[in-house]
């Protein structure tokens, strides 16, 4: 992560804050993940967001599974919310995905 260091805070804190239980490897991903260079106009709260959404749909759902059927981002989207809420119940994350939550 090459964000500054006021910056790493900010989002070790959002993390924190969002996902008191999820597993040191994945708190670590998402970390990075949120304080790439693309994620740096967004509040650390936001970037946290997303990064814990994606890494979550990416290694603990069926969507990679659905998009090798040919399945669109956004219908593979939509058949993992269940699954992507049930992780972060698991992480006992303050905040769930809703279906019309925009990334």
């Amino acid at each position: 992560m090459n964000a500054p260091t006021g910056r790493r805070r900010a989002i070790a804190k959002a993390l924190t804050a969002l996902l008191p239980l999820a597993p040191y490897a994945d708190m670590e991903k998402i970390r990075a993940d949120a304080g790439a260079v693309h994620m740096k106009t967004l509040p650390p709260s936001i970037a946290v967001w997303l990064a814990t959404i994606a890494h979550i749909r990416h290694m603990h759902t069926d969507y990679e599974k659905l998009l090798a059927e040919e399945y669109d981002r956004d219908s593979a989207r939509f058949f993992v919310i269940e699954q992507t809420n049930t992780v972060l119940t698991r992480w006992r994350a303050t905040r769930l995905l809703e279906d019309e939550d925009e990334e």
